[in-house]
């Protein structure tokens, strides 16, 4: 499955403050993978991202449950599948030279994280919408 790399744009904003900042910063952070620096600078930097992805599909997937989003389950596989390329990414990252591992980042987020946030994502928008109007009624 190849995907093209996008930047991160207003158009992948879902219109949920948290989770729009929560992407924003994931991708901030994807941008600061380039083949400059040192192994072990890098291989922090891989170590946070990977920190921040699993608080932000915490706080993601609590939110999807709290609504009772119907689509959940199968949500949380993608998140899943995410995480595994990210850890096989970690596993990997010391054998693997700093331009290798800057690609490979920019594809994870900039390729496959962005079009999770196009097409999943934005489809459980409108049942947390919908939760939070029946709250405040």
């Amino acid at each position: 499955m190849s995907f093209e790399l996008a930047e991160w744009s207003p158009k992948i904003e879902v219109g949920l403050p948290m989770i729009d900042s929560q992407h924003r910063q994931l991708f901030d952070l994807a941008a600061t993978f380039s083949g400059d620096g040192d192994q072990i600078r890098i291989l922090k930097s891989l170590a946070m991202l990977t920190d921040y992805v699993k608080v932000h599909f915490r706080e993601e997937e609590a939110m999807m449950a709290a609504c009772n989003y119907p689509d959940l389950d199968a949500h949380r596989r993608l998140h899943g599948e995410f995480r595994r390329m990210l850890f096989d990414l970690l596993e990997n990252a010391k054998q693997m030279t700093l331009d290798e591992i800057a690609d490979e980042v920019k594809y994870l987020i900039n390729g496959w994280f962005y079009n999770h946030i196009l097409v999943a994502d934005f489809q459980y928008v409108p049942s947390v919408k919908a939760a939070n109007l029946q709250h405040q009624e």
